[in-house]
């Protein structure tokens, strides 16, 4: 693959961009603190704002390593991050990054992640050259599942106690997209 970091990309409704030290308390407001969005995840919710401010200053020193991939999603009509993307592992044996992301509650059932994800998609398959993307959510979390419907991604299968989140060990839905899919048709909405 060719690394070459985060990068600024634009959608109708989102700018996804590299987080700055002031996006803490907005992080920490919009998503970081309510159990709810972080029911599924790898980890609790933020206790207060400093929690979410050192998550963010380990985040943009980690900007300096090229395969470095995590964009705040800013929705353009408040300027204010609503969310987050990344790429959570990568296997350079077979050219696979895996994407993982969270969104303020109220933004939910949108179509925002899709859009964002959507884009993402693109970079890393047009700009990085990854040959595999793959997510994967909750069995309980199908919410996420659907999103990974929509940007075009095939279920792979459920790995039975397959990761540990906020809530213990759990069973994980698997999906990807190869590039040769994703070039047939790259705008499928799914």
């Amino acid at each position: 693959m060719r690394h070459c970091g985060t990068k600024s990309l634009e959608t109708e409704r989102l700018v996804l961009r590299r987080y700055v030290a002031e996006d803490a308390p907005v992080m920490y407001a919009n998503w970081a603190n309510d159990p709810e969005v972080c029911r599924y995840m790898t980890w609790s919710p933020h206790e207060s704002v400093d929690v979410s401010r050192g998550i963010i200053e380990q985040w943009v020193r980690d900007y300096e390593n090229p395969s470095n991939y995590n964009w705040a999603l800013e929705l353009k009509e408040t300027g204010k991050a609503i969310g987050s993307c990344s790429v959570v592992r990568i296997d350079e044996s077979i050219d696979e990054l895996e994407l993982g992301w969270c969104m303020g509650r109220q933004w939910w059932g949108k179509g925002l992640m899709p859009e964002a994800a959507r884009a993402i998609l693109a970079f890393l398959f047009d700009e990085v050259g990854a040959n595999r993307i793959s997510a994967k959510h909750d069995v309980d979390n199908p919410k996420s599942g659907r999103v990974m419907q929509k940007i075009g991604m095939t279920f792979e299968g459920v790995r039975r106690q397959g990761f540990r989140g906020a809530n213990g060990v759990r069973d994980t839905a698997c999906y990807a997209i190869l590039a040769c899919d994703y070039r047939v048709n790259p705008q499928d909405p799914a």
